[in-house]
């Protein structure tokens, strides 16, 4: 079976100049070699294709492939992490991971917030700002957390985002909008434990892998205890597999709110709990990093007991019988 995969490699947009931080969420080369390496073991034949400009070139070139795996996450535009699905769909190819509308509405975290409060699943209150007009509307009460829309990797948290007051508000919502150039959230902070839920599989097959509870070694004076992508680079983050009634609830919201926004596969989701401990919905993450010791999906599953191996293992078969096929018939035998 021949394995089309598209991706974004950090080294393929570093001659454009971009800081470290635009180009966060790409894989470096280990990784697309490890993940080739496994599905490769698998019995697949792989190639590798690149990113979209690579990908609408082999599509219009004739190319074609029995299933796509899509590590790409885009760099422009609010559906950019939706545009190599929509366009696998257009040509009829199917594809690894969430589709095109999932991809679009959970990277606006303000519509995944909002369809996952319709269905009754907790979420921090929230407005979403983009002009000083909007920002002197806010009337949530303090302490509130401000963050991008649309960014992940922990882009634009930082230690100013945890604010008490209306001045600091207004100062950090300057900041994130002059940088990242979007929307906004503001939200209710939540003082609780923060929580990341690993989830294989599509609607009812769908299931929590684990749940891991971050920490920080050290609180280095910059972001805290906060989710950050200061923290992400400098690997300060600790995770640690959770089990008690609390991390057990925060799988259970993660799972509702993963079939609510339509993931598919394999994935994350971001919880954190309120003063009460009661857990909340943050994020999704449909296109998670697959870093092996470093990404968060694939530290979570091998505190669970999932091999890297089986992790890729787990993804590709979730894939194939969504579309109706078959394992290769190498690893079959």
């Amino acid at each position: 079976m021949r394995v089309g995969f598209v991706y974004d490699a950090k080294e393929d947009y570093r001659p454009l100049g971009l800081p470290d931080e635009a180009i966060a969420e790409f894989d470096d080369e280990k990784t697309l070699h490890d993940i080739t390496a496994t599905l490769t073991s698998f019995g697949f034949t792989v190639d590798r294709i690149g990113n979209l400009q690579a990908l609408v070139a082999r599509l219009a070139m004739g190319d074609s492939w029995d299933i796509v795996f899509n590590c790409a996450e885009g760099l422009y535009g609010a559906a950019r992490e939706a545009t190599v699905p929509a366009l696998l769909d257009a040509y009829r190819i199917p594809h690894v991971f969430s589709d095109a509308v999932t991809m679009a509405l959970t990277l606006d975290k303000s519509i995944a917030k909002r369809l996952v409060a319709a269905a009754g699943i907790p979420t921090a209150r929230y407005h979403v700002v983009s002009t000083a007009k909007e920002l002197a509307a806010v009337d949530l009460p303090y302490p509130l957390f401000a963050k991008p829309v649309a960014e992940g990797s922990g882009k634009g948290v930082l230690a100013t985002s945890h604010v008490t007051t209306p001045t600091q508000l207004a100062a950090v919502f300057h900041e994130l909008t002059s940088r990242f150039h979007q929307p906004i959230l503001v939200e209710t902070y939540l003082p609780g434990r923060e929580f990341t839920v690993g989830i294989l599989g599509t609607g009812d097959t769908a299931h929590v892998i684990g749940v891991a509870e971050i920490g920080m070694m050290e609180d280095d004076g910059v972001d805290g205890q906060f989710n950050s992508y200061h923290n992400k680079q400098n690997a300060l983050e600790t995770y640690t597999l959770a089990e008690d009634a609390e991390a057990t609830r925060a799988g259970e919201v993660a799972l509702a709110a993963w079939r609510v926004l339509g993931g598919k596969d394999a994935g994350r989701i971001d919880i954190r709990s309120d003063k009460s401990g009661i857990p909340h919905f943050i994020e999704m993450n449909p296109l998670a990093g697959l870093q092996e010791g470093y990404s968060e999906l694939p530290i979570l599953a091998e505190l669970a007991g999932v091999t890297y191996p089986s992790l890729l293992e787990c993804i590709m078969r979730s894939a194939l019988n969504r579309h109706g096929l078959h394992w290769p018939q190498e690893r079959a035998a």
